[in-house]
């Protein structure tokens, strides 16, 4: 987590930094930073209870799950005066999922969980911060599931948990070529609504949830 902290903490320094100097330089928009791209990104990914779920019984269980996300993002940008403005689609998995720490079960409030995929609709906005450096600002529709099991000993039941949110986030990219750029990203994301998918084909009816995950992204594109 401190690690964590500080990969995030970095990332949104260097965001408000370029984000002030971005004005003075963005004049025109270099092309590289516009039209179709398609990329492969990695990262680090943290599922936790949001702010309204509270474990008075384990004080210090911090009631998360981690590990890697992975997958894949298309886009198209286009250039509006001097910014880059863009519309992208995302599709992720994760490695995710509930562990003992300490005696205590990681999980977010959720039980025994995995972390299944993820799909992710929205915008994008950013300025040049220098001729071949973006910065930027993302935000759009998420939708997460999460594979939840129940097992006592005398019955197994398995369940998908569809979550639906929001996803709020900061990048730089960076043209390494005019077809090439690499970049890195801290993304929040919030689920508010969610419903269970029972293996009969039985839906519940949706209902309020709270999760929170963060993520810390490196992103390796193409543009064509």
């Amino acid at each position: 987590m401190k690690t964590f902290n500080y990969l995030a903490a970095s990332l949104a320094g260097s965001v408000a930094f370029l984000a002030l100097a971005a004005p003075a330089s963005a004049q025109v928009v270099n092309p590289t930073f516009t039209g179709p791209r398609v990329e492969a990104i990695v990262g680090y990914d943290i599922n936790k209870a949001g702010s309204s779920i509270d474990d008075d019984f384990n004080s210090d269980n911090d009631q998360s799950f981690e590990g890697v996300v992975y997958g894949g993002a298309i886009g198209y940008d286009f250039a509006l005066g001097g910014v880059v403005v863009g519309a992208e689609a995302e599709l992720t998995g994760s490695t995710a999922d509930t562990d003992v720490q300490d005696g205590r079960l990681e999980n977010a409030g959720l039980g025994n969980v995995d972390a299944g995929r993820d799909l992710y609709l929205g915008a994008r906005v950013g300025f040049l911060a220098q001729p071949d450096l973006l910065v930027y600002a993302k935000g759009g529709y998420t939708n997460a599931r999460y594979d939840v099991r129940v097992d006592s000993g005398d019955f197994a039941l398995a369940t998908n948990l569809k979550t639906d949110g929001y996803r709020l986030g900061a990048g730089i990219e960076y043209a390494m070529s005019p077809q090439s750029f690499a970049k890195i990203e801290y993304r929040y994301s919030n689920y508010s609504r969610a419903e269970l998918n029972f293996a009969n084909q039985a839906t519940s009816d949706r209902f309020d949830i709270d999760l929170d995950r963060h993520q810390v992204v490196l992103g390796l594109g193409v543009r064509f």
